[in-house]
């Protein structure tokens, strides 16, 4: 499958590219890709979209230009916060954004270059995986705005880096560089800037060899096994169940087919 031209959501400042590895774009670089209100609510039906297509293989999330988040949208906060219902509503839409964006049932990148601030950061923590230029930077910064991140945000933070060092960026809301962020597990992989584009078409054109399902079912296991308070919560029985039907399904039948035959396998 093949979109040569990507799909615009929230006027534009989303673009979406269908293919077996599709990319998301976070796609305001006037504002360094800033999150805005309309942005966050659109994000939900965009993931399913994307979870209802069996053609899409890997989604890649990323940034319009040198900048992959720079957190919300500053511009709104007079609106969004003007009152305890206004705040309610907007946080929830960020909830909301980030959760739907775990929920995708396929594998999910983040390819990072530049700032990745605040809200930018919990987009990068909702992804399965982040793979990284030398000149991202990350900042979680609600101690800088006399605020403090959600449970669920704090949970995907603990999730990658440990309760310690989640206190340390969320204490400090300082600046960690590449090369701190993958020692801390923050990030999975760091690249030269220049090859950071290519290492991750490597990496997702690589997952595009194995079983679709069993990616699925995997994603599905582990996010099961690593709750977020917020998320849609998968029953370790069903996945039991998934795990179970997977040894009369076709994936399986051609893989175990392929693997005889010394082929390479050709996924339903």
């Amino acid at each position: 499958m093949s979109d040569p031209d990507p799909e615009g959501s929230a006027d534009g400042r989303l673009t979406l590219r269908r293919a077996e590895v599709a990319t998301l774009t976070l796609n305001a670089p006037a504002t360094r890709n800033a999150m805005t209100r309309t942005m966050w609510e659109a994000l939900p039906v965009i993931c399913a979209s994307i979870s209802a297509e069996p053609g899409i293989r890997v989604l890649i999330v990323t940034g319009a230009g040198d900048t992959f988040c720079a957190g919300a949208d500053i511009s709104e906060f007079a609106a969004v916060y003007a009152t305890p219902e206004s705040a309610a509503a907007y946080n929830a839409a960020v909830r909301a954004g980030q959760a739907a964006l775990r929920a995708v049932v396929q594998p999910v990148i983040a390819l990072i270059r530049g700032a990745c601030v605040g809200g930018g950061c919990g987009i990068a923590l909702a992804c399965d995986l982040r793979f990284a230029g030398q000149s991202a930077v990350f900042a979680i910064t609600p101690a800088r705005l006399g605020i403090a991140y959600s449970p669920a945000d704090t949970a995907q933070l603990i999730e990658k880096v440990g309760p310690a060092r989640a206190k340390d960026i969320l204490f400090s809301a300082r600046k960690i560089d590449g090369a701190e962020a993958l020692s801390i597990g923050l990030i999975d992989r760091l690249c030269p800037d220049h090859a950071l584009a290519q290492s991750v078409s490597d990496y997702a054109r690589m997952l595009t060899q194995v079983s679709p399902a069993s990616l699925r079912v995997t994603k599905a296991t582990v996010n099961a096994l690593s709750p977020i308070p917020g998320a849609a919560a998968t029953n370790l029985d069903t996945v039991d169940r998934e795990i179970a039907a997977l040894f009369s399904g076709p994936d399986f039948a051609e893989g175990r087919a392929a693997f005889m035959a010394r082929r390479k396998p050709v996924w339903p």
